[in-house]
């Protein structure tokens, strides 16, 4: 034990690590039920008040009226202890370039200090959380049916799509058929031809519509960049799928208003003109939430049998926060990190 007296531990500026992409991915490859499960702990400390989670900030321009900067601002205690900012883009004029619609960056700060003590490439970090998110989803929204989904449809076929599908094979889902759909005819193509070289490749259909995709499947994954609801027609869900609404922005509100809702923090996902949102503002208010994922893990949110059951997650910076100080912990741990020495400069307050 400390003396009652004893002077507190000095502090110290921690020395700064930058973390590219190639680590990045190899860190996380083959962790896919381990990182489901550090984003289901995540959710339980959010949900206890363990975390700091402002309102998200959009950069728009003028000048490129498709495109935006999102900083994410965040913070968790718990055993991670951390603070930190996600800096990411979405630029979806770059894939007719060749190059990914997402760019990004993690900065992580340091608990005492609030010196930075890392920078992550953090593409593949969101894109990770969010396939964690949505397994997790998929997994918990789903063990209440009557019968497992086994016709997977995708709507969208890009970089999260991908990972979605990664993360659903590696904890355990099988599929009987998987459906594509995307507004490009090459991204769709692109995506058949990776679901063929995978180990779990099933019969893969391309549909030639939205109505087709919906109607085939029990599981729907809606990953696209919509700004604004394109799917209008409840009737198309009369099967009642569980619809992993990722991209937020597909479903007008009246396909909302006909299911059971699911978010992941209610207060974030009703902003910014999101379906749920959408919902808010047509009704006056927020009876068509059945409540939050941790609800449904816990026990407090029942989900009905005879309608469509929609997850629309905003995708906190907390989930960011706790995949990349789970990727640094890694990389100290086998002695792999990439420490700029002298990187902080000035620390002597008066030279």
């Amino acid at each position: 034990m400390s003396e009652p007296n004893a002077a507190p531990a000095p502090i110290a500026v921690p020395p700064f690590a930058v973390i590219p992409g190639a680590q990045v991915q190899h860190t996380l490859q083959g962790q896919e039920q381990q990182i489901v499960e550090l984003i289901e702990a995540t959710y339980h400390l959010h949900a206890v008040g363990e975390s700091v989670n402002p309102p998200s900030y959009f950069l728009r321009f003028p000048d490129r009226p498709t495109a935006r900067i999102i900083a994410l601002p965040a913070s968790i205690g718990g055993r991670a202890r951390v603070d930190g900012l996600k800096w990411i883009s979405s630029f979806p004029g770059n894939v007719q370039a060749g190059i990914p619609r997402a760019s990004a960056v993690l900065i992580l700060n340091d608990h005492d200090t609030g010196y930075p003590f890392a920078c992550l490439e953090s593409s593949i970090i969101s894109a990770t959380r969010t396939a964690a998110m949505a397994a997790s989803a998929a997994n918990r929204l789903s063990q209440g049916r009557r019968t497992r989904p086994a016709r997977v449809g995708f709507f969208g076929t890009g970089l999260i799509a991908r990972y979605i599908h990664t993360f659903l094979t590696a904890t355990g889902w099988s599929f009987d058929e998987i459906g594509v759909y995307d507004v490009s005819a090459d991204s769709a193509a692109g995506f058949h031809g990776y679901l063929q070289d995978t180990p779990a490749a099933t019969r893969i259909t391309v549909h030639d519509s939205p109505e087709q995709l919906i109607r085939s499947s029990d599981l729907l994954v809606f990953a696209t960049v919509a700004s604004r609801p394109h799917i209008t027609d409840p009737a198309w869900f009369d099967h009642n799928p569980l619809v992993l609404h990722v991209s937020l922005r597909d479903l007008a509100p009246e396909i909302l208003l006909a299911s059971a809702n699911i978010v992941d923090d209610v207060e974030h996902c009703l902003k910014a003109d999101t379906s749920p949102h959408l919902a808010e503002q047509l009704t006056g208010n927020r009876d068509f939430l059945t409540g939050t994922l941790h609800d449904v893990m816990n026990g407090r949110a029942v989900l009905p049998q005879d309608r469509p059951v929609v997850f629309s997650p905003f995708g906190l910076g907390v989930l960011d926060l706790a995949v990349g100080k789970h990727v640094y912990d890694e990389a100290a741990r086998t002695g792999q990190l990439n420490v700029i020495d002298g990187f902080f400069h000035e620390l002597s307050r008066y030279g």
